[in-house]
């Protein structure tokens, strides 16, 4: 069985500076004929403050030909307390309106595919302490299936025992409960995306995948000493073992952030006063 993992793909009909590069994406993912699509977040730009972003991102998703689910990312729904867009339930309940859950169970044959809103782990929510209960449950009942991960965040960014990573990763109490839970219960494999770099590393307790943006890379803007700065997919194919790679798309323009970001995500009031 074939999945193909996409991720970052920051669509949007008012600020389209990554739009050109859905079409080839499409167009490669069709030729590719997969069993499921999967994307891990940020499929809008600003989907968190605008459903505009969220109608255009599903309208574009129904170019592909093949079962696509998703993950929501930052960009979609917002990110926890403290930030400048939390998410909240107004935010959570558009995406599920638009787009459909936000975390989910998939099987496919010998496989149990989980789904997680890793944008609400952490938050101290009674979301974040329902999606814990259901992610347990669904663990405990795969009757001896294998189970893949997909989320946006990922885990952590270097080593499981990191302190805060602030944007990047989780924070490390949340991480320390997911961790073990998902260890205890073998997942062989957890897909992420948000870090716009792609990496796949191999070794205990599983497989940890970034999958590369489709929209864009981030330039010296960002410092990120970890993972190659490309634009493409990941696939994944399950047979006796999970075989993971990187697929580096030349259809695809890489975008760099740092030359757009003020046109497509302009500082605050308050942090122009800052800067």
């Amino acid at each position: 069985m074939k999945i193909i993992q996409i991720t970052d793909t920051h669509l949007s009909f008012l600020k389209p500076q990554f739009q050109a590069n859905w079409k080839p994406l499409v167009e490669w993912i069709n030729s590719m004929e997969p069993d499921l699509v999967v994307h891990t977040g940020d499929l809008t730009v600003d989907g968190a403050d605008f459903e505009e972003d969220l109608v255009h991102g599903r309208e574009m998703l129904r170019d592909l030909r093949y079962p696509t689910l998703c993950v929501p990312g930052n960009h979609d729904i917002g990110d926890l307390p403290g930030t400048r867009q939390p998410v909240d339930g107004e935010r959570l309940s558009r995406w599920r309106r638009i787009i459909g859950p936000d975390r989910w169970t998939h099987d496919l044959g010998e496989w149990r595919l989980i789904g997680l809103n890793s944008m609400i782990i952490g938050s101290g929510s009674s979301e974040a302490d329902e999606q814990l209960a259901w992610l347990t449950d669904t663990l405990h009942t795969r009757e001896g299936r294998r189970v893949l991960v997909f989320k946006h965040k990922p885990l952590f960014v270097e080593d499981p025992e990191e302190g805060e990573t602030g944007y990047w990763g989780m924070r490390p109490e949340p991480r320390r409960i997911l961790l073990e839970l998902l260890t205890e219960n073998g997942v062989e494999l957890v897909a992420s995306g948000h870090l716009h770099r792609a990496r796949i590393v191999d070794g205990a307790p599983f497989r940890r995948v970034w999958g590369p943006s489709s929209g864009f890379v981030v330039g010296p803007m960002v410092h990120m000493p970890y993972g190659d700065a490309i634009v493409g997919a990941a696939v994944h194919i399950l047979g006796s073992g999970i075989e993971s790679r990187i697929v580096p798309l030349d259809v695809l323009s890489p975008i760099v952030l740092d030359d757009v970001i003020h046109e497509v995500y302009p500082p605050s009031p308050a942090e122009e006063t800052l800067s």
